[in-house]
Parts: structure tokens; sequence; C-alpha cells
């Protein structure tokens, strides 16, 4: 156990941006390093006791809660909080938060890189130039303005992604049934809807247990022949496997994936050089600019609650 005098603040990273340092600043901040594992987290915690974790990586599990009786909060550096046993942290009396809208901005943006490049083959026709050819006579692009756009998930993300493609010309239909005072660019409809009638299906939802493998062979068949797939959210929504079946025969004509089952993608993956799939390292997220958001709102989230439980307390 750590012998300080002030308490802790363990952050599953290398680093958090420096705003959100000071912030922290009547706290010791115990970084786990550039790629904890889920027993390097536990044996931090046993060490330190932390009254707050900030999860940039890794999973925190019920083993680390266990570990730091003192834990009030753990704080999601980012949106997602499918990487926190939350049932756990709810038994023992652990508040979870996360740094929702924090990234809104880079994500959205991240999604429009992978639609444009999906809908425009810049991969593809980037390679094909630097191999020397001049494709302008076979070469047909997908031109997106009229086409209709199917969001699943209409939270800052989506919404933000949404103004994007309308103001491209897209039909916009979202499923979320969460979500409230839509802007009039959006039309919510069911799944159903989006599978029957999207041109371009893109992920913005947290994963949950009921909707994991969302995008499957099944849904899939149901969609349109030629629908673009972009996925900026978690990796399980998707079934790889069925994915790359319908890439290859051409029921999904192109894919844009910023996030995967397993993370890091190791060599040898089924994707690592498929026709019409287009991959970035789950970075949608990381920018200078949510860099710094996602860090201040993890602090100020963390301290929130710490204040709120010693007012109860």
């Amino acid at each position: 156990m750590s012998t300080t005098t002030r308490s802790v603040v363990l952050v599953t990273g290398a680093d958090l941006a420096e705003q959100a340092l000071s912030l922290l600043g009547d706290y010791e901040v115990i970084f786990a390093g550039k790629t904890p594992t889920e027993d390097d987290i536990v044996a931090l915690c046993a060490k330190y006791n932390p009254v707050a974790i900030i999860v940039r990586y890794s999973k925190v599990g019920d083993k680390a809660m266990a570990a730091a009786p003192s834990l009030k909060v753990i704080s999601k550096h980012g949106s997602g909080t499918d990487t926190i046993d939350k049932v756990a942290a709810r038994a023992r009396g652990i508040e979870v938060v996360a740094a929702a809208g924090a990234n809104a901005a880079a994500v959205a943006e991240q999604a429009l890189a992978l639609l444009l490049a999906c809908a425009k083959s810049i991969p593809a026709l980037n390679t094909r130039m630097h191999g020397g050819h001049w494709d302008k006579a076979t070469h047909k692009s997908l031109e997106l303005g009229g086409r209709t756009i199917g969001l699943v998930g209409l939270g800052a993300i989506g919404q933000r992604f949404a103004r994007m493609v309308d103001a491209m010309g897209m039909r916009v239909v979202g499923f979320d049934p969460y979500a409230k005072d839509l802007p009039d660019y959006i039309q919510p409809v069911d799944l159903a809807t989006i599978w029957r009638e999207a041109d371009v299906i893109s992920l913005h939802c947290p994963l949950t247990e009921e909707n994991r493998n969302l995008i499957n062979a099944q849904t899939l068949a149901a969609c349109r022949p030629g629908v673009v797939v972009v996925n900026t959210a978690r990796g399980g929504l998707i079934n790889e496997t069925d994915l790359l079946a319908a890439l290859q025969t051409g029921q999904v004509a192109s894919a844009g994936l910023d996030s995967f089952q397993i993370e890091p993608m190791t060599a040898g993956h089924p994707f690592q050089g498929a026709a019409n799939l287009i991959l970035s390292p789950h970075i949608g997220g990381v920018t200078s600019d949510a860099y710094v958001n996602m860090g201040v709102a993890a602090a100020k989230n963390a301290l929130e609650v710490i204040a709120r439980q010693s007012v109860a307390a």
C-alpha cells in the first residue's frame, strides 16, 4: 500500500493533458504506462488504493475495484465505458462517469474521412497512382449527394456527423431510442428501415450486450446491395467474419473501420489485405484538441463525484 499523504488518482495510460493535471493538483497522479494489462491495473490499485481511476486503456474489472477500498469513481477518458465492469462498480457503490461529447468533433470528422475514402476509393487510387497508373477511363466513384445514410446512435458524435452529411445533401435517417429533440434534418426510424433504405450505414452507439454483433450476416443481407459501412464506435458492434464475407460477395461495396473486436489488431488478421476495406487504428478521437477536452472532462467528472460523495458523507 502506498505511503503517500495525498489521495491517489490512477490513470490507466502514460500521460494526461497538462490542463487536466492542473485540475488534479491536490492529488498524487499515478500513471500505469502506455499499454497496461488488466493485471497491472489490479497491482497498482493494491499498491496505491486510488480514490479515482481515469480510464484510458485496458479494462477495469471487479478485481481492481476490490483492491482499492477507497475507490469512489471510475472516469472514462472518452465516451465509451464498455471496458469498465459497470455491474461490479454499481455493486460496490463506485460511480462510473464518461467524458461524453468531449471528442465528438474528432470522431465525427474521422467518420466523414472514412466515408469519403470509401465512396471515392481514395486509398486504392492513391496506391495505383504511385504505381504509375492512370485509371480515369475505368474508375467510377460513388456520389453521396441525394443518397440515404443511416446512423445508429444519435448522441453528440452521431448528431455532429449528421450535420456534416446533411450539408453534403444526403438524406439522414437514424435510430436511437434515447435521443430527443432531434434536428429537422434527422428522420428517426427503426433499424429495419435503416437496413432497407440506407446506402450508407454509420455506427455511433455504445457497445452493449444487446447490440453486440448488430452488423451480421442477417442484417447485412437485409441491406441494399452495395451498401457502405462505417464504424467509429466499437468493434464489437460488427461480426467481423460476416462483414468480410459480405465484402467478398459485393453485398457491402466498401467499409471504413476505426475499431475492432480485438485491439490492437495483430499480424495475420483476416481484414489485412482485404479489398475495399479501409482501416485506421482506433484513432478517431485522437487529436490534440480532443486529448485536452477528454482529459479535462475526465478530471472534472472525477472531482465532481468525489466532492459530492464527500458532502454526502
